[in-house]
């Protein structure tokens, strides 16, 4: 009978003639380390894929409710006015949703950027010195303690700028529109006895004044390759941070 026979099966290690492999102190072979940075890469690459999906469809909400809401507000005048203000701070919602899921989506898309420029470039132009010789460990550091490269408001405003704007423009001319020839008596207003007519307006002012002053004074979102170098030479600088 093997020695081992009466041993537990959950503890196979625990005889002093049969010692676990130590893998930490195994040197790591150059074609181990391609074959896992190549399955990171893959991992990295598949997460961000998903998370550029959610924005895909967060937009699309966007655009789906924008449509209904401009055909509902034609269709029925004398409530324009309730249709184009639910429309203007409904978008607002799905803009929040969509900064969040443009953090998320920066983490991963950062670490893809990292590992392009310094390990794939590199084995395609036949140069294997990286622009970085510490990103490996910049990318070892983001694994371990996972940050934000975006703030909340940077998200906001890069969405805002990207997609958005035209959306906002768009409820803004109907709402002018709406406002200099009204189609018929507008009951939404007329029902609000407790408040002045100029409420909506007022509203409506506040919401596109505080669009404005984010998009001028909030700093532009960096491309992932300046959060790491802050003065990248290479062609991915002129991309901007906005094209994802």
């Amino acid at each position: 009978m093997s020695p081992l026979s009466d041993e537990s099966p959950g503890e196979p290690f625990d005889h002093p003639e049969v010692q676990p492999p130590d893998f930490e102190k195994s040197p790591l072979g150059r074609s181990e380390y391609v074959t896992a940075l190549a399955h990171f890469y893959r991992a990295e690459m598949y997460r961000s894929m998903v998370w550029r999906t959610r924005l895909d469809t967060s937009t699309n909400w966007a655009i789906i409710s924008t449509l209904a809401i401009l055909t509902s507000s034609l269709n029925n005048p004398e409530y324009a006015t309730e249709a184009l203000l639910l429309g203007m701070f409904v978008n607002v919602i799905f803009l929040v949703i969509e900064a969040r899921r443009f953090r998320f989506f920066d983490v991963w898309r950062a670490r893809v950027r990292m590992m392009e420029e310094n390990f794939y470039g590199g084995i395609l132009r036949r140069d294997q010195r990286s622009m970085d010789r510490d990103w490996g460990h910049q990318v070892a550091a983001d694994l371990l303690c996972p940050r934000f490269h975006l703030t909340r408001i940077q998200a906001f405003r890069a969405r805002l700028m990207r997609n958005f704007r035209f959306i906002f423009a768009l409820f803004l001319i109907a709402w002018v529109g709406h406002r200099l020839a009204p189609s018929g008596p507008d009951k939404f207003i007329s029902g609000l006895h407790i408040f002045p007519v100029w409420v909506p307006d007022v509203l409506v002012g506040i919401l596109y004044t505080t669009l404005i002053l984010i998009a001028i004074f909030t700093p532009k979102a960096p491309p992932p390759e300046e959060a790491y170098w802050p003065h990248p030479d290479h062609p991915g600088e002129d991309i901007s941070s906005l094209d994802v």
